[in-house]
């Protein structure tokens, strides 16, 4: 069995961190054996060549991420920093997390269709009322709706990470609109074609055909039970920091990209609007929040959505995915009682936990936080992209004061998590395999079936020691490869 070379093992601290291809004797783990062996060998030349490649496809593709930095008056358009050194998931451990994701989902979907109907869980006492009624992303318009197949989160993003005893974790759901479908595919193709030899050797889980099942699932929604239904994807349009994902999607799937523009309200159905006349839309994959959907329904003075939207979707004539509402389920605070969603609903035992959280809404947990903010994680509820977070270890005296201040005055809108050692896995830099610590979003689909695409996408925290792995913060991807065998 390999080991890393001398040079390199003071860089992978396995007894404080886990490591995705050393194990804690420095051994590479048996799954990762055909990659190591590849690139531990690479010559600096070829590395270079090989990135240089990479980056020349990603330019050419327009393969880019829009950052916004502060201090910028206009944004800056990237290509995501990506590694080509992939992550490797033996398939024992993917089928652990397949079935931990399926039944989180089905939990999370019950919640959701629950409290906008019957609020059974509310008043069995497992959830505090305040803390859905209050919430932000709670939407009373959506009281008594019944959304086609019952399904509220067609499309959502799980972040799992592993813990330094290699325990996966739940760390956040993502229910709304969540990214990096094009990424994680395009990642893929980039490096079955640049890596073809290994990835061929490797036998790993295909991915393609995630996207049918994708456009299966929103045709499941078509509220006429159309075969062939017509299905929109809106889009906030070309500024959008993911519209590159959009278009993506779109020519993909076959779907329409629209713009709320494009869109129009008539006879409580929706129509878009075309060179030969109105055309009649079925299913709408929203890429917009809430907020924007429909000036009419929720805020005025959105220019995004479509004015009547929500009247068309009341009275069943058009569906959206994800359903207007859903986001009440991936706030923060709520995060913390999905075990307890599972036992309740589903009647069984989580297969995945959650990483401990506190609800600073409790005095006794806001007490102990206050005591220790130095040595954890605190967020906002309803912010996502690494925004409105502390990170204690690493935070300065006057970030810790400003957090502490902040949660005595309101403390309904921050949770903080232990500070989780999160694995790691090497990158190349500057020649040499170096670790950083990455998570992995997990993409699970739900039409009359649920399926996780075998793999997800890995998010690496490009600066050495940074646990701060969104995109939207600097970080940067990688694929990930769930093996056959």
């Amino acid at each position: 069995m390999s080991t890393a070379r001398q040079s390199q093992t003071h860089y992978y601290d396995s007894h404080s961190f886990y490591d995705e291809m050393f194990d804690s004797d420095y051994a590479v783990r048996p799954h990762y054996e055909p990659v190591h062996r590849l690139f531990s060998r690479m010559k600096p030349a070829e590395q270079a060549a090989r990135q240089q490649a990479l980056n020349q496809r990603m330019l050419e593709e327009g393969i880019t991420f829009t950052l916004y930095e502060p201090n910028q008056s206009e944004p800056l358009e990237r290509t995501i920093p990506f590694d080509y050194i992939p992550r490797v998931i033996p398939k024992h451990e993917w089928e652990a997390i397949d079935r931990g994701l399926r039944q989180r989902i089905q939990a999370l979907n019950a919640f959701i269709h629950d409290i906008y109907h019957e609020q059974h869980i509310i008043k069995d006492g497992i959830i505090p009322r305040r803390m859905i009624v209050s919430n932000p992303y709670f939407r009373p318009e959506m009281v008594g709706v019944d959304v086609p197949g019952g399904v509220y989160i067609t499309a959502s993003g799980i972040d799992l990470i592993r813990d330094e005893r290699g325990r996966y974790l739940v760390l956040e759901d993502n229910l709304r609109s969540p990214s990096g479908f094009s990424y994680l595919y395009k990642g893929r193709t980039m490096m079955s074609e640049l890596f073809h030899d290994l990835y061929l050797s490797c036998s790993v889980q295909d991915i393609e055909r995630s996207l049918n099942i994708f456009l299966g699932s929103l045709k499941s929604l078509a509220p006429s039970g159309k075969k062939d239904p017509v299905i929109a994807l809106l889009s906030p349009g070309a500024y959008n920091s993911a519209y590159f994902e959009h278009t993506f999607l779109a020519q993909q799937m076959g779907l329409h990209l629209v713009e709320g523009r494009d869109l129009v309200y008539k006879d409580h159905k929706i129509y878009i609007r075309t060179l030969s006349g109105l055309c009649q839309v079925d299913v709408i994959y929203r890429r917009i929040d809430d907020d924007y959907l429909d000036p009419l329904a929720f805020n005025p003075s959105s220019l995004l959505g479509v004015p009547g939207l929500m009247n068309a979707y009341r009275a069943g004539n058009v569906a959206i995915a994800n359903a207007p509402g859903t986001g009440v389920a991936d706030d923060k605070a709520v995060y913390a009682f999905v075990p307890d969603m599972i036992r309740y609903y589903l009647g069984e035992e989580p297969i995945l936990s959650n990483v401990p959280t506190y609800i600073l809404s409790r005095k006794e947990d806001r007490e102990y936080v206050l005591a220790h903010l130095d040595e954890l994680v605190v967020k906002e509820t309803s912010m996502s992209g690494g925004y409105g977070m502390l990170i204690g270890p690493k935070a300065t005296a006057k970030e810790i004061a400003f957090f502490a201040d902040a949660i005595r005055k309101t403390p309904e809108k921050y949770v903080a998590q232990t500070t989780m050692r999160l694995s790691r896995a090497p990158i190349m830099l500057d020649g040499a395999m170096v670790p950083r610590h990455i998570d992995l979003r997990a993409f699970v689909l739900k039409g009359t079936e649920s399926h996780v695409i075998p793999g997800g996408l890995t998010r690496v925290a490009l600066n050495e020691g940074s646990l701060v792995v969104n995109s939207s913060q600097g970080g940067g991807v990688k694929d990930t490869w769930v093996l056959n065998r």
